[in-house]
């Protein structure tokens, strides 16, 4: 799915063509605010290229021995994984901002407008892809949500519980996504403050403590500058991304 829709805008940029007003500059007119933006930036690429704690779960399910760990296979799919993911994004971003400039919109379907079918197919492509991979997504919140409910207070486990619960979920996560549709914006602010933990310097400083590498070695060099570079991907990408969201906020009326 992920390559369908992302085919399609690429074609259909360089379908549509150079715009003739087309501007490669800032987009912020002050340096304040392509600071900013930048920040805010860092934060959608580290959304893009986050990893997911079911990536663990996965890895959990696959046959492990001493002579064949499951660590081999596992390997092999997060590569393949994440260049199907560059793949997907880099005609996307490239094309996208070679043929529309810095007046590209977050989501790059809007801005291409025509022809109206494609949009509308590439759309559902979108649909198709977020209705299997919210499962996914959504599963580990589902087992802790249900957890809670059964262990501490003291729910009976049941298939009413689980529908229940789920669907309330689902309603509270469309509720605030109608209402609050920044999309950029939130998509920055999870990348750094959610996803930059989990995936840039967590992992890196878990593998210090359990491993314990010579210090000043070449592995031990290179799991500290992820550990900087990730905790200031955590502090920066979010105030760039809220200083966005309030900015667009500013003129943004409910349900309009």
């Amino acid at each position: 799915m992920s390559l369908s829709y992302s085919t399609i805008a690429w074609t259909a940029s360089v379908a549509k063509g150079v715009q003739p007003d087309v501007q490669y500059g800032y987009k912020a007119s002050t340096t304040a605010g392509t600071v900013f933006n930048f920040f805010g930036a860092l934060g959608d690429v580290a959304f893009a290229y986050a990893g997911h704690n079911v990536v663990l779960e996965i890895q959990a399910t696959i046959p492990s021995t001493p002579e064949k760990p499951s660590k081999g296979p596992m390997w092999r799919g997060v590569i393949l994984a994440y260049i199907v993911v560059a793949l997907c994004y880099f005609p996307v971003s490239l094309i996208g901002y070679w043929v529309f400039g810095n007046s590209i919109d977050d989501n790059i379907l809007i801005t291409l407008e025509k022809p109206a079918w494609l949009i509308a197919m590439a759309n559902m492509f979108v649909v198709v892809h977020v209705i299997g991979s919210y499962q996914v997504y959504a599963m580990a919140v589902f087992d802790m949500m249900e957890t809670v409910l059964v262990k501490k207070l003291h729910f009976k486990p049941s298939i009413m519980l689980r529908f229940v619960v789920r669907n309330i979920y689902v309603a509270f996560t469309m509720f605030v996504a109608i209402t609050f549709p920044f999309f950029g914006g939130l998509l920055s602010f999870f990348g750094g403050f959610a996803f930059a933990p989990t995936t840039y310097f967590l992992p890196c400083i878990m593998w210090l403590a359990i491993y314990k590498p010579r210090r000043f070695s070449l592995s031990w060099w290179t799991n500290w500058i992820c550990i900087v570079l990730g905790v200031l991907l955590m502090i920066v990408a979010p105030i760039g991304a809220l200083r966005q969201i309030i900015s667009k906020a500013k003129d943004y009326q409910f349900y309009s």
